[in-house]
């Protein structure tokens, strides 16, 4: 058991995160290192209510309710390792 949750940890994101889109992925990035909305928008080149979109998507695929959570659960999923 221990060598499948390695494994998750060692894939790349788009493996790890499969729920969610690339950009949603990028955005989520971006997030877990406490860039704000705004950020998020200029660095991805996307509108404020495109960016918010994407959290939006972030939160109802991960069913969670704020940034927080969905950091945690990226990081879970093999985000950032």
């Amino acid at each position: 058991m221990m060598g499948y949750f390695s494994q998750i940890h060692n894939q790349p994101a788009a493996l790890a995160l499969p729920e969610l889109t690339q950009r949603e992925r990028d955005a989520l990035a971006l997030m877990a290192q406490h860039h704000s909305n705004q950020d998020i928008a200029q660095s991805l080149s996307l509108s404020d209510k495109i960016e918010r979109n994407y959290t939006l998507n972030i939160f109802a695929k991960y069913q969670v309710g704020d940034r927080a959570e969905s950091i945690m659960r990226a990081k879970d999923a093999g985000l950032g390792q």
